[in-house]
């Protein structure tokens, strides 16, 4: 989690990228494959700091369900790869 559980649409918290950096270090030191999902306060700018940091899946509730155009936002989040 990146936001503090409880409700949607709460702001990205931004220890949470090093955090990600430090799971995916430990994570390719054992060879794993292992997914890093991170959910709360993504959008595309917080998105792209999370897939820099190692993350490979990303839920993005609010930022596509509060958007005026959803599909745009879609886009806009895949563009971040």
């Amino acid at each position: 989690m990146s936001v503090n559980p409880g409700y949607g649409g709460q702001k990205f918290i931004p220890e949470s990228v090093e955090k990600i950096a430090e799971l995916r270090r430990m994570i390719d030191e054992r060879h794993l494959s292992t997914e890093i999902e991170v959910d709360g306060g993504i959008n595309p700018e917080t998105a792209k700091l999370c897939i820099d940091a190692g993350a490979t899946v990303l839920v993005a509730g609010s930022a596509v369900f509060q958007a005026k155009h959803p599909a745009d936002m879609i886009r806009d989040l895949r563009s971040n790869k």
